[in-house]
C-alpha cells in the first residue's frame, strides 16, 4: 500500500508514506494508524479514527478503566508525538493525529453513548480544535513539544465537554 501525504514541514523532507509509518509503533500511533497520511483534513480523519476506536475498545469499560486508559494514552502521546514531531522537524505536524484521538476519547466519555451523541461530540471537538479559542494558542506557543501537542487538544476537548454538559443540563441532549 502506498498511502502518502503531501504535508510539508520546515525541516528535512521526510517521505510520509505507509511504508515509513509502519516502520515503528510510535509512528503508527502518532499518525493515527494511517489517518494522518490523508492529505485532506488529517485531524478530522484522526478524530473519526478515535471515535471508531472508542466504540471498539473503550466505550464498554467502567469510568475507572476509561480514566486509566486516557492517562496512559495521554502520557504515551506526549512521548510519541514529540518523537515523531522531531523526525518530521515540526512539533505539531498535521500528520500527527494521536492528540485528536485521545482528546475525542475524553469528549466521548462525557457524551451520550449513542450515534447522535458521538456525532455531536466529534462536531463540537473539531470546531474547538480548529477554532482554537483562548488559551489554546498560548499553550501551542509555550510548549513546542509532545506535551504541547497533546495539551492543546485536551483544552479543545474541555470546551466541547462544557458545551455537552450545558446541552444536557437544559435538556437538549440525553
Amino acid at each position: 500500500m502506498s498511502l502518502s501525504s503531501s504535508h510539508t514541514s520546515d525541516g528535512p523532507s521526510v517521505p510520509l508514506t505507509w511504508d515509513w509509518m509502519v516502520e515503528t509503533p510510535s509512528r503508527q500511533f502518532a499518525l493515527g494508524f494511517g489517518t494522518g497520511l490523508l492529505s485532506i483534513a488529517p485531524g478530522t480523519w484522526g478524530t473519526l479514527m478515535g471515535w471508531l476506536l472508542w466504540g471498539i475498545l473503550l466505550s464498554h469499560f467502567s469510568s475507572f478503566w476509561i480514566f486509566i486508559a486516557l492517562v496512559i494514552a495521554f502520557a504515551a502521546g506526549c512521548r510519541i508525538t514529540e518523537q515523531v514531531g522531531n523526525e518530521l522537524a515540526t512539533p505539531d505536524h498535521p500528520a500527527i493525529v494521536w492528540d485528536e484521538i485521545v482528546a475525542i476519547w475524553l469528549v466521548l466519555w462525557f457524551a451520550p453513548n449513542t450515534f447522535g451523541g458521538g456525532f455531536l461530540a466529534v462536531i463540537l471537538f473539531r470546531i474547538f480544535d480548529i477554532w482554537k479559542p483562548i488559551p489554546i494558542p498560548y499553550f501551542e506557543q509555550k510548549f513546542q513539544n509532545g506535551f504541547g501537542v497533546m495539551w492543546d487538544d485536551i483544552i479543545a476537548a474541555l470546551y466541547s465537554i462544557i458545551v455537552l454538559l450545558i446541552l444536557g443540563t437544559i435538556g437538549q441532549i440525553t
